[in-house]
């Protein structure tokens, strides 16, 4: 059996190295997507446009403007002279938020006797940004106010004694940085991509080449067939995902924070069932562009929507929740995410790679048992 499986394998080999094209593309589309993805999708919200209508032009408003811009959340691209630029400015996308300063700011805010107000008017057509931009300028106002007490207590020489006092700490992730959340998903999207496109166009590629039927009258079985076809492939989608942390590492600062044996164990048995999906793939399918439409639609969109990729599952609806469970990425992301990042044992991923395993199997034998009814009726 294990002769007559690397005889595939080595047959399998051959055909992949002569194919210098598919060669390019499975080693070279992973680094790319990772690059691409890594910076463009990206939920840091920074250099946000402001404009300022400032009626009252006083010391503490431009104070209170350059608290904001000296950051790198905020960039002042307009400065408003008329009230009727206002929704102008917010038309013409001119400027994701104003801030309007009125005309008593300063008698109210030295007065003391009442709070001055500010308007902040954000555009809120994206509300994932509009959200972020809000905090930034609570959190910006909230550290101005601080700041003023702090300074008219100091001249009465007194302190302010707050009765909580609040220190948040994030962990895993201190610089709350998108790209390192995503680079994990990243991973198992692209690997899920590769390896099931890749390995469902093996057997329809005998098919199409007339050289199935003779793999049928050989000694060859049907298991001993899937596997020799599948394990090259398993090997290159492996030297990917190592070229994939690298890549990481080099260009986004992602270190691995947990056991390498256990990324590698996780890894093999998500790839595992990758393969399982594309041979299952490869069996149902009769031609090259079928396979390559089925294996497409059933890794990518469901890595990409269903996966928690991007979209936190915690979210959706209850159906589409349990419609997450027909994607293996969604359990690898779960666990590459425990380990990069937060950097713990098995314990608190094993359920992922237990399920992982069951869907390679039911896959597997459903594989198995189609191939051997379509051999059958040849």
């Amino acid at each position: 059996m294990v002769a007559r499986t690397k005889a595939v394998a080595k047959k399998e080999v051959k055909q992949f190295l002569r194919d210098k094209r598919l060669m390019f593309v499975i080693f070279f589309f992973p680094v790319f997507l990772l690059v691409i993805f890594g910076y463009a999708v990206n939920f840091d919200v920074q250099n946000i446009e402001l404009a300022v209508y400032d009626e009252e032009r006083s010391d503490v408003s431009r104070e209170f403007i350059n608290s904001l811009t000296s950051s790198s959340y905020f960039t002042l691209t307009k400065t408003i002279d008329t009230h009727k630029e206002i929704k102008q400015t917010l038309d013409e996308k001119d400027a994701q938020v104003v801030l309007v300063f009125p005309n008593d700011f300063s008698n109210k805010f030295y007065a003391a006797k009442e709070p001055a107000k500010v308007q902040f008017l954000i555009d809120g057509v994206d509300g994932n940004t509009a959200g972020i931009i809000q905090n930034y300028v609570m959190a910006a106002t909230q550290a101005f106010n601080q700041k003023y007490q702090q300074e008219v207590l100091a001249d009465f020489g007194q302190g302010i004694q707050l009765p909580i006092d609040l220190h948040p700490i994030f962990w895993f992730n201190p610089d709350l940085q998108t790209t390192k959340f995503l680079i994990p998903g990243l991973i198992g999207l692209i690997l899920i991509v590769t390896a099931v496109i890749s390995v469902s166009l093996t057997l329809v590629r005998e098919k199409e080449k007339g050289t199935i039927e003779q793999l049928n009258v050989s000694s060859i079985n049907t298991i001993e067939l899937l596997m020799g076809k599948s394990i090259p492939y398993l090997v290159i989608s492996l030297i990917n995902a190592v070229l994939i942390l690298v890549a990481g590492y080099l260009l986004f600062d992602v270190v691995v924070k947990g056991n390498y044996l256990l990324l590698l164990i996780a890894t093999l048995i998500f790839l595992f069932s990758c393969t399982s999906m594309g041979i299952f793939i490869s069996v149902v399918s009769d031609s090259q562009q079928v396979a390559f439409t089925m294996a497409a639609f059933a890794s990518l969109l469901p890595a990409v929507i269903l996966s928690g990729f991007i979209f936190p599952i915690d979210s959706m609806p209850f159906l589409v929740q349990l419609l997450t469970n027909l994607t293996p990425t969604k359990f690898f992301i779960i666990a590459l995410r425990a380990i990069i990042l937060r950097g713990v044992g098995l314990q608190a991923f094993w359920p992922q790679l237990v399920y992982l395993l069951l869907f390679s199997f039911v896959l597997l034998g459903l594989a198995t048992v189609m191939n051997k009814k379509k051999m059958a009726h040849r």
